[in-house]
């Protein structure tokens, strides 16, 4: 699944279009490295986002096309 759309189905990024923006402003990594918008989400992949000075960094467990609330927040587990 595509980085972009993981964001926005996992909901650690409310939309697709600003998962988008995120990725391309250098603020999404994806294992270590900068992340483009169309980079492959695999289960295990760790995800950082940085939202100003905050970090999030996310294991991800699960890749799922649509996910209700609760089902979105065992798409991944917070690390630090």
């Amino acid at each position: 699944m595509r980085l972009d759309k993981y964001l926005k189905n996992s909901r650690l990024i409310k939309r697709r279009t600003v998962a988008k923006d995120a990725c391309e402003g250098e603020k999404v990594y994806l294992n270590g490295k900068q992340a483009k918008p169309s980079s492959e989400v695999k289960v295990g992949d760790i995800v950082e986002i940085v939202f100003g000075e905050r970090r999030i960094k996310a294991e991800v467990l699960d890749i799922s096309d649509r996910a209700t609330k609760d089902a979105a927040r065992e798409m991944y587990r917070i690390i630090e």
